[in-house]
């Protein structure tokens, strides 16, 4: 087989191949001896009819499963022959496919760009933000608790703001109930909103028993958008009451016996929570340091399409929370074309670090074991609110393995990355983030150091003990 590529552009490829009849002819006799197989011609047994006669009766048939069958590892062998890595599907033509000559075609793919590294990609300068948690975090956060501890109590006056009310809704458009647009016996936090526009604006001032009708507008269904005439009718109006803060509330809603001891806590829990942040951000910014220093050329139908998935992902969820894109739009005080820019800014920067954090993983041979990949999947199955074992044999299933592979090698690849890099806050302190925890705690490097040996002396008679049980297999099968 000969092949040759022609560069169309930094990230799309041409591959020409010529398979002479020699490597064809195996194929070729393959697809003959297939449908001879699988037809009746009388005077032949089953299996035995020449191929001139299968060409008679079926004329192209076989030369066309032979096709079917050479092009797909024909094309992977060219492509293994000039290093090219492709990202998608290709475009074939085939160009010469004649009786007893060589097949020839053509392949247009989009292939892995090359990018060129910095020598040394250590030291790379990056700030974020300081972590501050403020009296006024810790007052929010404890406000919460609070209210998970509240009781409601029914009151005889005019629902305001903060109160819960008992109501009934029903949705009419034309003087035709709404399809699905209809609840009974609700409880709603007046001035809560994300439910119908103008609901809060209705409920101030309605007392348990009175009602009153607006024009809104539906956020889903068949009348997104247009109008209709909702009313809405209170039940109840109840006040929420709260407990004071003091220890016994520390006692009921902790394990801590005092309230200061509770205001520590929350205090502790949201600088671990800004440390995260913090960490976060910092990848951000050391990636996007590198990313200003390389160029990586990015194919532009992988863009597209990861364009197309990112907008169809977020018109999803916010339909889920009840909202259009307009009115989502509308909220942030942003256009149309200011949030298309933005996304396909952001879409651009994803794929770049892609392909940067593969090229780093590569030139750093960094690898996956079996743990990592099992430790990988149960935390994305835990973060899709799935069962374990389901989602591992969904991906394996669908083959969507080697994509968990690379998502690991990403996520070493950056953590090598941050942890040479020189990150600072704005107020020009150091970030502490190669000993920084799941959990936002900052581990000591001694008691790093001790785990770490630990867990190998661990994995070593582990391995040990594996061995005898091994060797035993092994004579047992012999």
């Amino acid at each position: 087989m000969k092949s040759a590529v022609e560069t169309l552009s930094p990230t799309r490829a041409k591959l020409t191949v010529e398979v002479p009849f020699e490597e064809l002819k195996p194929s070729l006799d393959a697809a003959y001896q297939k449908i001879a197989q699988q037809i009746n011609i009388p005077g032949f047994r089953k299996g035995k009819v020449p191929p001139q006669i299968i060409e008679r009766q079926f004329p192209g048939a076989a030369r066309e499963e032979a096709l079917n069958d050479i092009l797909g590892s024909k094309y992977v062998e060219a492509l293994q022959e000039n290093d090219l890595v492709p990202l998608a599907q290709p475009d074939v033509e085939v160009v010469k496919y004649d009786d007893e000559g060589p097949l020839e075609f053509t392949a247009e793919v989009d292939i892995k760009p090359e990018i060129s590294l910095p020598e040394n990609t250590e030291g790379l300068e990056a700030s974020v933000d300081d972590v501050e948690v403020t009296d006024e975090d810790v007052t929010e956060q404890v406000a919460a608790l609070r209210g998970r501890f509240g009781t409601l109590i029914d009151v005889e006056r005019p629902a305001q703001e903060g109160d819960f009310v008992v109501i009934d809704l029903k949705a009419v458009k034309d003087g035709e109930p709404v399809e699905g647009g209809e609840v009974t016996g609700f409880s709603y936090e007046v001035g809560r909103g994300g439910m119908i526009d103008g609901l809060d604006d209705a409920l101030a001032g309605l007392s348990a028993g009175e009602d009153k009708t607006f024009t809104s507008q539906l956020v889903n269904g068949d009348l997104v958008g247009e109008d209709v005439e909702v009313s809405v009718t209170v039940h109840q109006v109840q006040e929420q009451e709260l407990p004071d803060l003091d220890d016994d509330f520390a006692q009921m809603a902790s394990e801590f016996d005092t309230f200061a001891e509770l205001e520590a806590d929350v205090r502790e829990r949201l600088q671990r929570g800004k440390r995260l942040e913090q960490a976060a951000a910092a990848r951000d910014a050391v990636l996007e340091a590198l990313l200003d220093k390389v160029e990586v050329p990015l194919p532009e139908n992988l863009v597209t399409e990861e364009l197309n998935a990112r907008r169809q992902s977020v018109e999803q969820q916010l339909a889920y929370a009840g909202m259009t894109l307009e009115a989502y739009l509308e909220d942030e005080g942003q256009t149309q074309e200011e949030f298309e820019a933005d996304l396909e800014r952001r879409v651009r920067d994803a794929v770049a670090a892609q392909f940067l954090l593969d090229e780093i993983a590569d030139r750093s041979e960094i690898g996956v074991d079996q743990a990592e990949l099992t430790q990988h999947m149960v935390r994305r199955a835990q973060q899709s609110g799935q069962d374990p074992q389901e989602f591992v044999n969904h991906m394996l299933e669908h083959n969507h393995v080697p994509e968990m592979v690379q998502e690991i090698r990403r996520g070493k690849a950056l953590a090598e990355l941050v942890e040479s890099a020189v990150v600072k806050d704005a107020s020009g302190n150091p970030v502490e983030l190669k000993n920084l925890r799941p959990d936002g705690t900052i581990g000591d490097p001694e008691d790093e150091a001790a785990e770490a040996d630990e867990a190998a002396e661990a994995a070593e008679a582990a391995e040990a003990a594996e061995a005898p049980a091994d060797e035993a297999a092994e004579s047992t099968q012999d």
